[in-house]
C-alpha cells in the first residue's frame, strides 16, 4: 500500500499546555538564551581579539562557541515564541530544515570536541612535537573535517525523514523536530529506518565517546609520571573539556543509543544538549582558566577605554550667566 504525504504542518506539544507554566517557561528559556548569546559571543570575541587565537586549544574553543550559538539558535528562539503561542505549529518545510540544521551544527560540535581532545592528548603525551603536530594548517583541517562530518551526518538524518509519508496525526510530542518523534508519526513501517537512525546518531556518538574516554585514559596514565605541580596543570586543562563532553554526550546517548522509541523523559534530557550545555560551556571554560579571564578583562578594558575616549571627544558646554 502506498501512502501520500498530506501533512503540511506539525504541531509541537512542547513542555506544558498550562498557561501559567508556559509563561514561566518563556521567562526561563529567554533568560537562558540571553546567557547563551552573551557567554558564547564573549568567548569568541575575547579569543579572536587576543593572542590566544594562535593557540590550538583556544582556536577550537572559539569555533565550539560558534557552533553552540548556531546549534541552540535552531531550537531555542522557536521554543521561546511557542511558549506564548496558543498554536505551536511548524511547517513541514520548517520542520525538515530544523532537523537538518540542528543535526548539522550538533555534528560539528561533536567533531570539534573530538579535535579538542586530540589537542589535549598531543599537548600532554607528545609535548616536544606539539607545535609541529598541531600547526595552524592541521587545526584548519580539523575544523573543515568537522563541518564535512556534520554535513554528512545531518544529510543522512534528513534523507531518512524527508522520504517518510506523514498522513496524520501531526502532533509531535516534543519542542522541536527530531527523528524519533517523526518516526512515530510516519504512516509506514519504520523499524528498518529506526536501525539506520541508531547507526547514524547513536553508534556515531557512542564510538566518538569511547574514543574520547580512551584518549583521556591514556592522558591519565601519562601524567602519573609527572611531578605533582605539572600533573595539576595538565589535569586542569582537561577537566573543563571532560565536564563539557559528559554534559553533552550523556543525555545524547540516552536518547539515540536505544531502539527508536520516544519517552516522556526525552524532552528533559534534550534540554541538556540543546540549551543547558551551550549555556554552561562559557562558564566551564572560563571559571578555572586564567588565560581566558585575562583575555576577557583586556577586552572589557579596551571597550571601557574606547568609551571613555569617545566621551572625551565631546565638546564641553559651559553655562554662561547673562
Amino acid at each position: 500500500m502506498e501512502y501520500r504525504n498530506n501533512v503540511t504542518e506539525f504541531i509541537l506539544l512542547g513542555f506544558s499546555q498550562k498557561r501559567e507554566l508556559e509563561f514561566l517557561c518563556f521567562l526561563l528559556f529567554l533568560l537562558c538564551y540571553i546567557a547563551i548569546l552573551t557567554g558564547n559571543l564573549l568567548i569568541m570575541i575575547s579569543i579572536t581579539w587576543s593572542p590566544l587565537i594562535n593557540q590550538p586549544m583556544y582556536f577550537f574553543l572559539s569555533y565550539l562557541s560558534l557552533s553552540d550559538l548556531c546549534y541552540t539558535s535552531t531550537v531555542t528562539p522557536k521554543l521561546i515564541v511557542d511558549s506564548l503561542s496558543t498554536k505551536k505549529s511548524i511547517s513541514y518545510t520548517g520542520c525538515m530544515t530544523q532537523l537538518f540544521t540542528m543535526h548539522f551544527f550538533g555534528g560539528i560540535e561533536i567533531f570539534i570536541l573530538t579535535g579538542m581532545a586530540y589537542d589535549r592528548y598531543v599537548a600532554i603525551c607528545k609535548p616536544l612535537h606539539y607545535t609541529v603536530i598541531m600547526s595552524r594548517q592541521k587545526c584548519d583541517i580539523i575544523i573543515a573535517a568537522s563541518c564535512v562530518g556534520g554535513f554528512l551526518h545531518s544529510f543522512g538524518q534528513f534523507l531518512l525523514a524527508v522520504f517518510l509519508p506523514y498522513c496524520g496525526p501531526n502532533e509531535i510530542d516534543h519542542y522541536f523536530c527530531d527523528m524519533y518523534p517523526l518516526l512515530k508519526l510516519a504512516c509506514t513501517d519504520t523499524s528498518k529506518i529506526g536501525f539506520l537512525v541508531i547507526a547514524n546518531s547513536g553508534l556515531m556518538g557512542t564510538v566518538i565517546f569511547v574514543v574520547l574516554l580512551i584518549s583521556y585514559a591514556v592522558i591519565l596514565c601519562t601524567v602519573r609520571s609527572y611531578s605533582a605541580e605539572n600533573r595539576r596543570k595538565a589535569l586542569s586543562t582537561c577537566s573543563s573539556h571532560i565536564t563539557v563532553v559528559v554534559l553533552f554526550f550523556a543525555p545524547l546517548l540516552f536518547i539515540y543509543i536505544r531502539p527508536a522509541t520516544t519517552l516522556p523523559e526525552d524532552k528533559v534530557f534534550a534540554l541538556f544538549y540543546t540549551i543547558i550545555a551551550p549555556m554552561l560551556n562559557p562558564l566551564i571554560y572560563t571559571l578555572r582558566n586564567t588565560e581566558m579571564k585575562n583575555a576577557i578583562k583586556k577586552l572589557w578594558g579596551h571597550i571601557m577605554g574606547s568609551k571613555e575616549n569617545r566621551l572625551k571627544g565631546f565638546p564641553a558646554f559651559h553655562h554662561t550667566a547673562s
